[in-house]
């Protein structure tokens, strides 16, 4: 089956193409016009393994956050859709992730019912030309538009490049862990027959 999909948005503050292989090497190339977020999304694209393609000309003289969170809305959308009927996936993923003085947990369930508790604690507004305030607004846009139950807890870190980046790092594990192919499962994991 192939698991891909290319989403197109575009609006008077964001044009925004994204395309994405479930079942790729991690090979992206990304072009947002911010770039930490690019590198945040370089960073899922490694480690979770999933090829990743974004590009987005946004309202950037305004600021970053209509091109932050519309590209969560295209990646939550690109993701669903790759995603089909999710027969014979894990659908649970999680994971535990160091990086230096930091530790992030990400867990989450490709349930079809949108939730984002999010408990990641930055304190400085800035991350280069990035407003720290936006990593919320990315995965809450993602969790809804897919359909994602989202937990995420910050467990320990002082610096606020590492924790961003643990936090993107660790939601590549534990959705390359979700979106598994399971043989054992028959149809969908849910007693209810769909997800």
């Amino acid at each position: 089956m192939d698991r891909t999909a290319r989403v197109e948005r575009n609006t008077k503050e964001t044009q925004i193409v994204l395309s994405m292989n479930l079942d790729g090497n991690g090979i992206s190339r990304i072009n947002t016009g911010i770039g930490f977020f690019d590198h945040m999304l370089t960073n899922f694209s490694k480690h979770s393994f999933i090829d990743l393609e974004v590009n987005v000309k946004g309202d950037l003289y305004v600021d970053g956050h209509h091109t932050v969170e519309d590209t969560g809305i295209v990646f939550g959308q690109a993701l669903k859709q790759a995603l089909g009927s999710k027969e014979g996936i894990r659908r649970y993923g999680s994971a535990v992730l160091p990086m230096d003085d930091t530790l992030v947990l990400c867990a989450l369930d490709l349930s079809g019912r949108p939730y984002l508790n999010y408990g990641i604690h930055l304190t400085v507004p800035k991350v280069g030309e990035f407003d720290t305030e936006l990593v919320r607004e990315f995965f809450w846009a993602v969790s809804y538009s897919a359909g994602m139950n989202l937990h995420m807890k910050q467990l320990d870190g002082v610096n606020h490049h590492h924790i961003i980046e643990c936090v993107f790092k660790a939601f590549a594990r534990a959705l390359d862990e979700a979106v598994r192919y399971d043989s054992r499962i028959s149809g969908v994991l849910s007693t209810k027959g769909e997800i």
